[in-house]
């Protein structure tokens, strides 16, 4: 059977959705390509014989991970647009764009068997509610969940060798960078910046409670340096409130350090360990002591 005779006039007179997703923000600002493919896929359905006034296109999920742990608006949108019954034919560029774990998938597959709604991707058109159809839309979804396993245990088995051997080098809070040696970690070279942290951990030290040096600040009129993500420009902000800055879990270990004595390091590492669950766990899987060193050593810049 071919995929044209699928496409029935019931289905025709429904809309064809059109959905549009990429994993993170990085992939729709670097991989532009792969989004003009997802939206080419306008004219696929008018081709099909939807009209252009008949389709519409999700595409709030730009920038969003498929894997179920992040909520997506559109996805939510699109199930319970099929559930109503008003989508004719579900577009996707592949499975893996529509849902990268089975739960969702098979959801949207049962939803599409019951109201008679089609999906299609860049292989072929299908319908949910034939048995041969559905089987290859298992599979491809079952492939695409261990797709995103075997990707996901790749990468962190790299970073966990590294860190193993003391070369891991992960974003560090604004005001730090890392040093040419290994675990070695300095200040800002900007004066201005280097000069902010160093007054924060000199506040701290004698007032003792982050939400006092957050105080001091607001009445000093003082402004804070702020990044983006690790390697971006400096920008000089007001804290607007104190977990402004303490909610960064690597300089929140760091005042940590600042302020307890040496013999209580291990109630430092579980305070650590919960701002930063994971970096806690990298560090118990083999941990060099050059690793550790540069961290420990944060306090006394």
């Amino acid at each position: 059977m071919s995929d044209l005779t699928k496409i029935n006039s019931t289905h025709l007179s429904r809309l064809a959705y059109v959905y549009l997703r990429q994993s993170s923000a990085a992939q729709v600002e670097h991989n532009r390509e792969s989004t003009a493919r997802q939206y080419a896929l306008v004219t696929k359905a008018a081709e099909l014989g939807w009209p252009a006034q008949q389709v519409m296109v999700i595409d709030e999920d730009l920038g969003v991970s498929g894997s179920g742990v992040i909520e997506r608006s559109g996805f939510a949108r699109l199930t319970a647009e099929v559930a109503l019954g008003h989508v004719g034919i579900v577009l996707g560029l592949e499975v893996s764009r529509l849902a990268r774990n089975n739960a969702d998938w098979y959801r949207l597959l049962d939803l599409c068997g019951l109201t008679d709604t089609l999906i299609g991707d860049a292989d072929g058109i299908y319908h949910p509610a034939m048995f041969n159809d559905r089987l290859v839309l298992g599979l491809k979804g079952t492939m695409s969940e261990a797709e995103l396993h075997i990707l996901r245990a790749r990468l962190l088995g790299g970073i966990r060798n590294k860190a193993a051997r003391g070369e891991l080098r992960r974003g560090l809070p604004v005001g730090f960078v890392w040093g040419e040696e290994d675990g070695e970690v300095r200040l800002h070279p900007d004066a201005a910046v280097a000069s902010a942290i160093r007054t924060i951990f000199a506040r701290f030290a004698e007032l003792g409670s982050v939400r006092r040096v957050w105080l001091w600040l607001r009445s000093e009129g003082l402004t804070f340096p702020m990044q983006t993500h690790y390697g971006a420009a400096i920008r000089w902000i007001e804290l607007y409130r104190y977990l402004s800055c303490a909610d960064k879990p690597g300089l929140r270990g760091r005042l940590c350090l600042r302020k307890i004595p040496g013999s209580d390091h291990a109630r430092c590492d579980r305070a650590a360990q919960k701002a930063n669950p994971q970096a806690a766990t990298l560090r118990m899987v083999g941990p060099h002591p050059r690793a550790s060193h540069g961290l420990h050593r944060l306090g006394d810049l």
